[in-house]
């Protein structure tokens, strides 16, 4: 049977690693390439690596501890490769083709896409054609507005027209090969995951959904994977608050029977 799998998410702001809360509130974290060093010795099954800057700055203005600054996402993503040995996907900002295939090229083994196939639904069908579906994850950002589930896009500041159900059904009939479910409401607030919202989306559709949004301890993966169908939990924010901490989540999901990978911790 396959293993559902957890995954840490690193956020890129600037050049900075930062938490996120309500995809609003933003604290600095470090250096974007010392904590992936730490989540693959904590044995992660994979990364995801979203770069959620507004402009093309990318400067740590941390010269005085010798951290070397890099000026593009890219050049990061780079560093990053060859600091892991866990699966790599990246996303933020990737508009064509020749993105895709310059991530891909350095090191990444799949890429998020989000606002770009909201504009140009056929830009999904043209990346699984080129990459091959396995390699295309769709990002979908929804939103609790008026009563109903909304897709956002453009970072979660503009709604679109589609319900999450809608557009998930959509990306997989134009070629996707993973949702990337992610709730904006629930970003940051450590309150657990939108069970209704994972649920829904994660039994109308074939492909693999990952649960994205609100961890804030270890039982929130646990009741992801017992009420839902989904094949893999994410969370960001709540694997910097403690050392070893992806280690800690698998044993505890490990010991609860969960269809995870035993625990481990590499040596790199």
């Amino acid at each position: 049977m396959k293993k559902n799998r957890l995954i840490p998410v690193l956020l890129l702001k600037n050049g900075w690693l930062v938490q996120s809360k309500e995809f609003a509130r933003y604290q600095n974290l470090g250096n974007p390439v010392t904590a992936v060093l730490r989540l693959s010795e904590w044995a992660s099954d994979e990364l995801i690596y979203l770069d959620i800057s507004k402009d093309d700055v990318y400067d740590l203005k941390r010269d005085d501890q010798g951290y070397e600054n890099r000026s593009s996402f890219f050049e990061i993503i780079t560093d990053v490769s060859k600091a892991t040995f866990m699966p790599i996907t990246v996303g933020g900002r990737i508009r064509t083709l020749k993105d895709i295939e310059a991530y891909l090229l350095v090191g990444a083994d799949k890429v998020s896409i989000n606002t770009k196939p909201i504009e140009d639904k056929g830009f999904i069908t043209k990346s699984a054609k080129e990459f091959g579906s396995q390699c295309i994850v769709i990002s979908i950002d929804v939103k609790f507005v008026n009563g109903k589930y909304v897709v956002m896009s453009n970072g979660a500041t503009k709604q679109t027209t589609y319900d999450p159900i809608a557009w998930s059904k959509i990306v997989e009939d134009l070629g996707a090969g993973e949702i990337l479910l992610n709730s904006v409401d629930r970003d940051g607030m450590r309150a657990g995951y939108d069970i209704d919202l994972i649920s829904r989306v994660s039994e109308s559709v074939n492909i693999p959904v990952i649960a994205l949004g609100g961890v804030g301890e270890w039982p929130h993966f646990q009741e992801a994977l017992s009420k839902t169908k989904v094949d893999a939990v994410a969370a960001a924010n709540i694997f910097h608050y403690s050392d070893q901490s992806v280690y800690l989540a698998k044993k505890h999901l490990f010991e609860l029977g969960c269809n995870v990978r035993a625990p481990s911790l590499l040596s790199i």
